[in-house]
């Protein structure tokens, strides 16, 4: 007798484990983040900080030889010692140059590992998003993924030329204040003041320099797309006299930036004020403190190494970190929220209030409908339906009547609008992920097979891949009729390369890994689809002999025949039976059998 399967008016209703809590990540929080990974590269961060003092012994030598070739050398009429200290000032500058070239190896030891570690949660956040139920559809796309990872080496690079200017600024800085001491003490306050005070100044500026640069790139991608709209549509503004109108809209996102360019310019102009105060105006104080500063024992040539020091060394250095740490730093600031919003694991639904699968389940359906968007027809109509232990249950229909989705929704990787799955009377959303990866196996129609060794893709869904015996696999390979491959490979240890593999090989090594895994429940997505008649025949009788229940989603009526019961969905009255009972009451399938193999009806 045949069921006819509830179909009524589609009713909608909201998520129920959609997640509303969950705020997006800080800026802070993407450089906590950026913290927390470079806090893995301690000792590369020491050497780098052992070869930039190193690097750094020219600038804090120069002065004081500078001062002896002059003092000593050439106001003393010995071209000799003026000779001998500007050798010692070339190979301190050797050693120096050395020193910062073995600063890039520590360098790389830092952004490079860093780079990896944001990459790998950033793959893993969004391939977990993607694997989410209640996360939104189509989130974690290969596209996703691929615009993230541009993000990685923007903060790679960013971080980079962040850690070299801030260092090195921070070891000259120290190197001019120590060598003037050696000089001239009483020289120190006229540039250590300045220069504390141009530094506050910078570290205050640097939130409205990021603030401002945020809003120009955002005025700045708000024109764009204002003009790219507004051009794509002339001809409508035009037919319907709506041109002002756009025109003053356009006009608008112009005046949004240009003010946004201002604002900006602004900031850039106290950044130059930050040098002139940090640098520049130690400058003139040393200069009108000369009197002063030689009463008090400093040399001619002291008060010319002072001045280089504010010129060759300060001044150049200063001027690289105001003009480095801005741009450069809302990059680095911007690309690391990115990136811990893309490291972010979906919430764990299930954790609260998880409850085990019993052994031996049934699979339930509850008024399921699902549809592709709020506006969009359900292909999927309060859809009820039982599928009872060990049942071999076939699912056919014409294409895109919602066979593969349903797949998904039997499966927990998609949930739907309204109405429930249940496993043994617990519906999905309590169940731990753990738990259901356990419960049940989809095999979808293009199988996954990696690098690695047969032993390796046989087992990956095992709960102890170890514990699998030999015996076990060899069994699952000889009745899939996989046993060809394995005599060609040689063995379970040889190596398989995906890219060598034929699709119907990869289909086998599917299978069988389904076959051994401990899942009570096997949905099989076409997943015989590159498999002949013969061997998709032996793939099933197969699985029928394996405890559990199958859900084939049937591209064949071979496989619809050997199934218990066969659910036609055709978009509005599903029905269940018998391939003779559908035969009779479904038109629909009579004239999908005919299609599959025209003898058979």
């Amino acid at each position: 007798m045949t069921l006819r399967v509830s179909a009524v008016q589609v009713r909608t209703a909201p998520r129920a484990d959609s997640d509303t809590s969950t705020r997006p990540p800080t800026g802070r929080q993407g450089l906590r983040l950026l913290a927390e990974s470079l806090r893995h590269s301690r000792r590369a961060m020491l050497l780098l900080s052992l070869w930039s003092l190193v690097s750094a012994a020219p600038a804090l030598v120069s002065g004081k030889v500078l001062a002896n070739a002059i003092d000593r050398g050439f106001l003393a009429h010995d071209t000799g010692a003026a000779a001998l200290w500007l050798a010692v000032f070339a190979l301190v500058t050797l050693v120096g140059a050395v020193a910062g070239r073995q600063t890039f190896p520590p360098l790389a030891d830092i952004v490079e590992p860093l780079r990896d570690r944001l990459l790998r949660g950033v793959v893993t956040g969004t391939l977990k998003r993607a694997a989410d139920p209640g996360a939104p559809r189509g989130a974690g796309s290969a596209v996703a993924v691929a615009q993230i990872t541009r993000q990685v080496e923007a903060v790679r690079d960013s971080a980079s030329g962040q850690l070299m200017i801030v260092w090195q600024f921070v070891l000259t800085a120290a190197a001019v204040i120590l060598g003037t001491t050696a000089l001239a003490p009483t020289a120190v306050p006229l540039i250590a003041v300045p220069l504390g005070l141009a530094l506050c100044l910078f570290a205050m500026l640097i939130p409205s320099m990021i603030r401002r640069q945020r809003a120009a790139y955002l005025a700045e991608e708000r024109l764009a797309r204002v003009s790219v709209d507004t051009l794509g549509s002339l001809r409508d503004l035009v037919s319907c006299g709506a041109l002002e109108a756009g025109m003053a809209g356009a006009h608008q996102a112009v005046l949004a930036q240009a003010a946004t360019a201002r604002s900006l310019a602004r900031v850039a102009a106290l950044r130059r004020l930050v040098v002139a105060l940090g640098a520049h105006v130690p400058i003139v104080l040393i200069l009108l403190a000369i009197p002063a500063l030689t009463r008090r024992g400093m040399t001619a040539g002291g008060v010319v190494a002072v001045l280089t020091y504010l010129t060759g060394v300060l001044e150049p250095a200063l001027r690289l970190l105001v003009q480095g740490v801005g741009g450069s730093l809302l990059r680095l600031e911007i690309a690391a929220e990115r990136l811990a919003e893309a490291s972010c694991p979906p919430p764990d639904r299930t954790a609260a209030q998880s409850t085990a699968v019993p052994a031996g389940f049934p699979v339930e359906l509850r008024d399921v409908t699902f549809a592709y968007g709020a506006g969009a027809e359900p292909i999927l109509r309060d859809l009820s339906l039982t599928i009872a232990p060990g049942e071999h249950l076939a699912v056919v229909g014409p294409s895109g009547i919602g066979k593969s989705t349903l797949a998904d929704i039997l499966a927990g990787m998609t949930v739907p609008d309204h109405g429930t799955v249940a496993y043994g009377e617990v519906p999905l959303p309590r169940v731990a992920r753990a738990d259901l990866y356990r419960a049940r196996v989809l095999l979808p129609q293009d199988a996954y097979v990696f690098t690695g060794t047969l032993r390796e893709n046989l087992g990956c869904l095992a709960d102890s891949p170890a514990r699998i015996t030999d015996r076990r696999l060899l069994e699952a390979l000889t009745g899939l009729g996989a046993d060809g491959l394995l005599s060609r490979l040689g063995s379970l240890d040889a190596q398989l390369d995906p890219a060598q593999l034929s699709t119907g090989e990869k289909q086998q090594i599917a299978l069988a890994r389904a076959y051994v895994s401990s899942a009570w429940t096997v949905i099989l997505d076409e997943a015989t689809s590159h498999l002949d008649a013969a061997a998709e025949a032996r793939a099933e009788e197969a699985f029928h002999r394996r405890p559990g229940t199958v859900i084939t989603i049937a591209h064949r009526i071979s496989s619809a025949r050997r199934a218990d019961r066969i659910l036609l969905l055709d978009g509005t009255h599903p029905l269940i039976g018998t391939h003779a009972q559908l035969l009779v009451a479904s038109p629909l399938y009579a004239d999908l059998v005919g299609q599959w193999d025209p003898s058979s009806v």
